[in-house]
């Protein structure tokens, strides 16, 4: 008998299991992590049960009667173990659907969680979407390595590389949060006017709840932190969160060193190196210059996908 639940406190051990056991799951879905802004949203995440047994999970908000998956993380989709089959993904959508019209919900809108996080093949939850009209309404474009089949960087990214080495600096793990936050503070300040995401002590907490997943490293010039780069660690696929460069970096190579040694050095055995999205406006421009600089480093496109689905 399948059933479905909003999450509550007392069930958090049972969610980080089923993150931990799950075939797409990552560490970012980990109520430990999503909980640390839980002051910034009214979290509706749903949780689904056979008999007494959890078999499926969705990190989810609720704002102005629209329940979203989840606006305070990249991704967000159905959280399930390779026990999964398309026909009961079937059925926890119809359950889910018939519960969020009972709750009063207009509409869903439901990020999927990129194949590049899959373990093994899970994508039930699109069929399901596309079994219940959804409509694809947003795509962000990513930028991602393979690693088994990585190119070279081309010539003007390996020039700076050299330059870089020749100049003395040197890339290695951090733990200077303040530093990493100052640089990001003047960059997004200067370019953008606008103030980073995440505190220092929210990087640090996130550090410290995850050490093995989220790590700072930093491009050094003596021992001076000129550049730094916050990367999330998962089971297949590195993802680089934040690489920012303050004004000596950026005309010192220390970003094109850092990419060389994460991807080419640190994280070789991981399948993938995603260096994010360079799309804004709900992925309908596309930042060329930003997306042209990820290329030359060897990456193409991957997709994050936003679907909506109407309730009322």
């Amino acid at each position: 008998m399948l059933r479905v639940e909003k999450y509550s406190a007392e069930k958090k051990e049972a969610w980080s299991r089923l993150v931990k056991a799950s075939k797409n799951g990552t560490f970012l879905l980990d109520r430990n992590y999503m909980d640390y802004h839980a002051d910034r949203f009214e979290d509706f995440s749903l949780m689904f049960f056979e008999d007494q047994n959890l078999i499926a999970a969705l990190p989810a908000n609720l704002k102005d009667g629209v329940v979203y998956s989840h606006q305070g993380l990249t991704y967000g989709g159905m959280i399930y173990d390779d026990n999964m089959k398309s026909g009961k993904m079937l059925e926890i959508f119809t359950m889910m659907l018939d519960f969020l019209k009972a709750q009063q919900v207009q509409k869903l809108i439901y990020k999927a969680i990129p194949h590049i996080y899959h373990l093994m093949p899970a994508e039930e939850d699109l069929y399901a979407l596309f079994r219940n009209n959804a409509k694809l309404f947003r795509r962000d474009l990513s930028t991602t390595i393979h690693q088994p089949t990585k190119m070279r960087f081309e010539r003007g990214r390996r020039r700076c590389v050299e330059d870089a080495k020749k100049a003395g600096l040197v890339v290695k793990r951090s733990y200077d949060f303040e530093r990493m936050h100052e640089i990001m503070k003047d960059i997004l300040e200067k370019k953008y006017g606008v103030k980073p995401v995440h505190s220092a002590s929210e990087m640090k907490l996130l550090h410290d709840r995850f050490p093995e997943n989220i790590h700072l490293y930093g491009c050094y010039k003596d021992e001076e932190m000129i550049s730094g780069s916050l990367i999330f660690i998962t089971k297949k696929t590195v993802h680089a969160q934040y690489v920012y460069a303050s004004d000596e970096g950026r005309n010192k190579g220390a970003n094109d060193l850092m990419y060389d040694f994460l991807i080419n050095e640190k994280f070789t055995d991981f399948e993938y190196f995603d260096f994010g999205i360079s799309t804004e406006n709900g992925g309908l421009f596309l930042n060329e210059n930003l997306v042209q600089q990820k290329e030359m480093f060897g990456g193409r496109a991957v997709c994050y996908d936003f679907y909506e689905l109407n309730l009322s």
